[in-house]
């Protein structure tokens, strides 16, 4: 029987950072779609840090929460509203398509970095609560690695899917296109199926990710004087 006192505990810690990263995710999304020429998002009021603007009441909140307790705190999988882009309305489609993509994953890169950072302050200043704060950092640096990782697997309709789509060559960018009707059948298979994309996609990427901010944080540490 799973441990519900130290589920709920996991949780408290996870819920800021998760709720940051979504929030921030989509809207980088909306702001860069609005600065290359399509405000539809923005005119949803997608570009705002209210999380509840980008919140999926089943997707965001219940089904994860479901898997995380159901899974003892092993898995969970999820999804926001998705950010509405015009692609005709971009000043240059092809081109911008990729950019607006790739903004999402960059703001978890930019959110993880920033974790890191208040990470070494909690061990530079030893604050009283320390052991929760530096708990929280690191929640922040995993999940933002982990949506950075994941949301660029090369499936549309993920972020890493609509990149490789505006980089490959006009011919097969139409082949790949209709394949995002069958993507979110691709997706859960591979989250189901086992650790296939952890250990050949996320894991690698993960792993570099908290290797590069380990070394910043440990120069940063040493730099005032808490290694």
């Amino acid at each position: 029987m799973p441990d519900f006192a130290a589920l709920f505990h996991d949780i408290s810690i996870y819920i800021i950072p998760v709720i940051l990263a979504v929030t921030l995710h989509e809207a980088a999304h909306a702001y860069a779609a609005n600065w290359l020429g399509d405000d539809t998002a923005y005119r949803l009021g997608r570009t705002s840090l209210n999380p509840l603007v980008h919140i999926d009441p089943f997707g965001t909140v219940l089904m994860p929460l479901g898997m995380f307790l159901l899974s003892g705190g092993n898995f969970f999988f999820g999804y926001a509203k998705p950010v509405p882009v015009q692609t005709s309305r971009l000043r240059n489609p092809a081109a911008d398509m990729p950019i607006v993509a790739l903004a999402g994953p960059m703001a978890n890169a930019v959110m993880a970095l920033l974790w890191a950072v208040f990470g070494v302050l909690v061990a530079v200043f030893q604050a009283p609560e320390q052991a929760m704060f530096a708990k929280i950092a690191y929640a922040g640096v995993l999940t933002n690695l982990l949506m950075f990782a994941f949301n660029l697997l090369p499936i549309l309709p993920l972020d890493g899917g609509r990149i490789l789509m505006g980089l490959l060559p006009a011919s097969l960018a139409r082949h790949f296109e209709p394949l995002e009707r069958y993507g979110m059948f691709i997706i859960l298979f591979l989250v189901f199926s086992g650790n296939l994309i952890g250990t050949y996609w996320i894991g690698p990427i993960t792993s570099a990710g908290f290797h590069m901010l380990g070394s910043l944080s440990l120069a940063l540490k040493t730099l005032f004087g808490a290694a």
